[in-house]
């Protein structure tokens, strides 16, 4: 029962295929067709050559004609049948990556927060094949394998009554036995996603610690923790494909025994002269036919137990609410007032990180924001972006709380450089205009020469269309951060938060970017996130994080925090 609601669950993701699928399934009841036909064929064909001295109806050369003519005709349905069904699967395995991946890019932060990037990944490659794989070529295949198991039974049925009987018999021994041995399939099927998705996330961050890993020596220890974990992944699969190879040869011997049996009862009807000698090849034949669609079933039971765990996970995925990006008014310009009216925000897990924040920004302002390291500097940021909804009390733009506004029309406005530069794998160009996709060329130019960034692109190979490696890992840090904040730059945001935006440039390199900032054309809201004197000294106030609060300080406080 379980088992038929999981098929019954996949109706969403069947219904765009519905003239594929069915085009598929009639070619595979063609298939299954004419793989009734063949024993009729050699049974025809037995008769015409023994005779046993009467006439036969057609000719051991005609039969062998319409044989081959019959074989034509199934090798090039089956052509047809897994060409159709392999397009429809690629299609929908396409598709629903896109789904899944769209899906992803309008999800909260909290939910790749509380995920390994692995198991996200799991989904996208491994779960998402599973499921197209299935509902393709699996679950159209069900009704032709029953045809050809049903098909079979009646022809023998038709050449003998009795024998079609006691073959029926064996079928309910190869359900309960599929029942038996399917029951650790399930388990197996969840631990197996886990362990892949664990494998997958492991490789994927030591890729990117490379430099990390060759610096402190540690190859050998990677490794061997990457071993350590593919072993377990290894060892899931060898008891999952144990188990799902065991129903095979499990319904294999049944199918086997039940051939036996038919030959054991076909010899004393031969004897007796029941059954002709015709009657008897094509008995064989029909039983032969049995093991395949018997096998088959077998596979599909386990594979629908390992596809219902995954349509689980995919199912989990979609009903999680998106982020309300076109939820709210537009506002048609913001000036860059804002307001932190008592705020208060906490980590899952973890104590109060703001407890009842109260401060105000003018536009065009610009303030600095300093403290310890974990005090919440960071978290003011995240929550004017939104990318999290405080526990307590309102944060305002020109008066406007921002959880009215529209999401997508706060985020075009504000421009963010990050303590932790995320970059493409792509070129400088590409990385700079991923802040505005229709920039000109004198807008990137500009944006590089604000951000410092102009004299060293000017000196790459390929200037702005010089590949940076992934995460740009051919660019120096200070080069990276400069890259980050021509990025922000380039949209021209009326409100600028700069997260440590300084923290990898030299000194020669922070004073051009001072006096490139303080020349900078427009009027904007900053926000700075530091300690560096440099960056401090722009700040027309500096605002101390403490205890979850804000104390605004004086001018004496910028001058004593230089080294914090």
């Amino acid at each position: 029962m379980a088992v038929m609601s999981k098929i019954r669950n996949l109706h969403h993701f069947i219904v765009p295929y519905t003239k594929q699928l069915m085009l598929s399934l009639f070619l595979m009841l063609c298939v299954s067709f004419f793989s009734l036909l063949n024993p009729w064929l050699a049974g025809r064909f037995t008769e015409s050559v023994l005779g046993n001295g009467n006439n036969p109806q057609y000719q051991p050369q005609q039969i062998l004609l319409l044989w081959f003519i019959v074989l034509v005709i199934q090798a090039v349905v089956g052509f047809s049948s897994r060409y159709v069904s392999q397009t429809v699967s690629e299609d929908m395995l396409a598709r629903l990556r896109i789904r899944l991946y769209e899906h992803f890019q309008v999800l909260p932060l909290a939910y790749f927060h509380q995920r390994k990037s692995g198991s996200i990944l799991a989904l996208l490659v491994n779960d998402a094949a599973i499921l197209s794989n299935y509902i393709t070529g699996s679950l159209p295949g069900l009704l032709p394998q029953f045809i050809t198991l049903l098909g079979a039974l009646l022809m023998i049925y038709l050449i003998d009554p009795v024998i079609a009987f006691m073959v029926t018999i064996l079928v309910p021994l190869f359900f309960l036995a599929m029942k038996i041995v399917g029951r650790k399939i399930r388990p197996l099927s969840a631990r197996l996603h886990e362990e892949y998705g664990n494998t997958i996330a492991m490789a994927e961050e030591n890729l990117q610690l490379i430099p990390v890993i060759k610096a402190f020596t540690r190859e050998t220890i990677e490794s061997d923790r990457f071993t350590q974990v593919n072993s377990r992944f290894l060892d899931i699969i060898r008891k999952y494909t144990k188990i799902q190879s065991l129903l095979s040869p499990m319904t294999g011997f049944l199918s086997a025994a039940g051939i036996l049996l038919i030959l054991w009862l076909s010899i004393g009807k031969l004897e007796t002269g029941q059954l002709s000698i015709a009657s008897v090849v094509s008995l064989l034949l029909y039983g032969m036919l049995l093991t395949r669609p018997v096998s088959n079933l077998a596979d599909l039971y386990g594979q629908t137990v390992r596809v219902g765990i995954a349509l689980d996970r995919i199912s989990e995925v979609f009903a999680l609410e998106p982020e309300p990006m076109e939820k709210g008014h537009v506002v048609a310009q913001i000036a860059g007032d804002i307001e932190f009216a008592d705020v208060w925000f906490k980590y899952p897990g973890r104590d109060n990180t703001l407890t009842g924040v109260n401060f105000r920004i003018n536009a065009g302002d610009t303030v600095a924001i300093t403290g310890k390291n974990g005090a919440g500097k960071s978290t003011l940021a995240f929550l004017l972006q939104r990318f999290a909804e405080p526990a307590h009390g309102k944060i305002l733009i020109d008066g406007q709380d921002i959880s009215t506004i529209n999401l997508r029309c706060l985020r075009q406005n504000i421009g963010m450089v990050q303590q932790s530069v995320l970059l493409l794998n792509g070129t400088v160009r590409e990385n700079i205009v991923y802040g505005k996709n229709d920039a000109t060329d004198e807008e990137i130019t500009t944006a590089a020469r604000l951000a410092c960034a102009l004299e060293f692109i000017e000196e790459l190979p390929d200037g702005f269309d010089t590949l940076i490696g992934d995460q740009g890992i051919r660019l120096s840090g200070g080069q990276k951060q400069r890259l980050s904040l021509a990025r922000a730059l380039i949209k021209d945001p009326p409100v600028l938060i700069l997260d440590e935006a300084t923290a990898m440039f030299d000194p020669e390199g922070e004073k051009d970017f001072v006096r490139n900032f303080t020349s900078m054309p427009g009027h904007r809201t900053v926000i700075l996130i530091t300690h560096r004197p440099a960056s401090l000294a722009l700040a027309s106030r500096v605002l101390l994080l403490e205890d979850g609060k804000i104390v605004e300080n004086s001018g004496q406080y910028k001058q004593g925090t230089q080294s914090g």
